[in-house]
């Protein structure tokens, strides 16, 4: 054997011998006649020769390391591609987005200017709207789809101006996550905005300001209850927050809603309630000339703002759908896969034998995103999943033996069904972690997803074990069934 082995390698060793012999004749004989030919001649062959190297090189750099895919660039955001996406979902998904589009359109047609009041409930921003609208008694419109509705009074200026005043709920009224949507639908459905606090911002209201000064809209905040301050303060303060958030305001004005003083009487101790009249001519002023500018003035930038707030709110249910769009499509392969597998030695093996059906499963997913992989992508990333399950084979047939146990009488039922459910649980994990990337990613990161296949495999939940089992004991089912059906 030795010998055989020996005399192999003279052999390879000899034919290298002569290849390089081969080609070191064949180039002195090129350069021969290149000596004998123009110097220009001998340049030209020379730089071709170089650009033809370099391009080789070039091209195998790319192959071996490919680089990330370019981000796709954002559309313009317009109503006819706003619609084409309503009109490509499901109907029962779109119609409070439809609704929307169609309350904005009806807001375009009534001509009326529209103002948003933000603010904390113990700020007095209510109060703040009593004062602007005294006459309203009851709201003239109540803007549904929401946690809390919002409350729209009419505010009639001096020079005939009027505008429609949104009471919207405070931060502390609604929970978080509610008024950050609620918020921004009635930032985006406003001409303008109105942020009402009783001094210096805090933490979260600072918060909120930014949340809604991001659209590009006039925005007045408000000081209420500036009584409690002296003049030189609140110049002070206003000043303040003018230079902080400049960003997001254009102006900053003191006012007093009004409200009740509480006096005591000397005489018996008994207490005089007095009504505090509002001092809120300062935002009356800016209000005015706000309305100056007319809503056609600002409609252009409240159509966009209300555009964009559908196209994200779309682009939220685009994910949720092509989510559960993605698992649906793990669970078609992994059921394939489950039945194919339960002839298999082992699952390690079986994914490599199966590696047709895993390009598939992962192809189907990329093209749920829009995405094209190359079939180099993919040989990869199988290729190290399958080192992966080589490596936890026994764990996983552990996992997979212990959620059998959990299901009276498929415990006892051998080893090929261990070794499918163990297969699917590989299936599952890896369409798992290809969908996370991808909707995480919008590309088919080999690094992470290996890390979200290895935290799929080692931490499978109670629901997904038991679908796994569910999929092997029905495949278990079909393959006792085929042969008596057969003649």
């Amino acid at each position: 054997m030795r010998w055989l082995i020996a005399a192999l390698i003279a052999l390879v060793a000899a034919a290298l011998a002569w290849l390089l012999i081969a080609a070191t004749e064949s180039a002195l004989a090129v350069w021969g006649r290149l000596d004998t030919l123009p110097g220009w001649t001998r340049m030209a062959f020379l730089a071709a020769l170089g650009v033809f190297g370099l391009g080789a090189g070039v091209a195998i750099w790319r192959v071996l390391h490919p680089g990330a895919p370019r981000a796709p660039k954002a559309a313009p955001i317009d109503r006819d591609r706003v619609e084409r996406r309503l009109d490509a979902l499901p109907g029962d998904h779109t119609a409070e987005l439809a609704r929307e589009l169609a309350a904005s359109d009806a807001r375009r047609a009534g001509g009326r200017l529209h103002v948003a009041v933000f603010g904390d409930i113990s700020t007095g921003k209510s109060a703040l709207v009593s004062a602007l609208a005294p006459g309203a008694a009851q709201p003239v419109d109540v803007v549904g789809g929401t946690t809390h509705a919002v409350h729209e009074v009419e505010v009639v200026l001096a020079d005939g101006l009027a505008l429609a005043l949104a009471d919207v709920p405070g931060s502390n009224e609604v929970d978080g996550d509610a008024w950050a949507r609620l918020a921004h639908v009635e930032a985006a459905r406003a001409h303008a905005l109105v942020y009402v606090a009783d001094g210096d911002l805090t933490r979260s209201q600072a918060a909120d300001l930014r949340r809604i000064g991001a659209f590009g809209k006039p925005v007045v905040l408000a000081l209420n209850k500036s009584d409690r301050y002296r003049d030189s303060e609140i110049e002070a303060l206003a000043e303040a927050l003018q230079r902080r958030y400049r960003d997001e305001i254009g102006a900053v004005v003191a006012v007093q809603a009004g409200g009740v003083d509480r006096l005591r009487r000397e005489s018996d101790g008994g207490v005089v309630e007095r009504p505090r009249a509002p001092r809120i001519e300062p935002l009356l002023r800016t209000l005015r000339a706000i309305a100056r500018r007319g809503p056609e003035g600002l409609e252009a930038a409240r159509e966009t703002a209300v555009l964009a707030s559908v196209d994200s709110r779309l682009g939220e249910l685009e994910d949720e759908l092509r989510a559960t769009r993605a698992l649906e499509i793990v669970r078609g392969y992994t059921r394939r896969a489950v039945i194919g597998a339960l002839a298999a030695i082992a699952p390690g093996t079986d994914l490599l034998i199966q590696g047709a059906l895993a390009t598939a499963m992962l192809r189907a997913l990329a093209e749920l995103h829009g995405l094209r992989v190359r079939d180099l992508d993919l040989d990869a990333l199988i290729g190290e999943a399958s080192g992966m399950v080589r490596t936890t084979t026994s764990v996983t047939l552990a996992i997979a033996g212990n959620a059998l146990k959990a299901f009276p009488g498929l415990g006892t039922l051998g080893g090929g069904l261990v070794h499918a459910v163990a297969y699917g649980l590989i299936f599952d994990s890896l369409g798992r972690a290809v969908a996370r990337t991808l909707a995480n990613t919008a590309a088919l990161d080999r690094e992470a997803t290996l890390r979200a296949f290895a935290e799929e495999l080692e931490r499978p939940s109670r629901e997904r074990l038991a679908g796994i089992v569910a999929l092997a004991r029905e495949a278990l089912g079909e393959t006792r069934a085929a042969p008596e059906r057969a003649p």
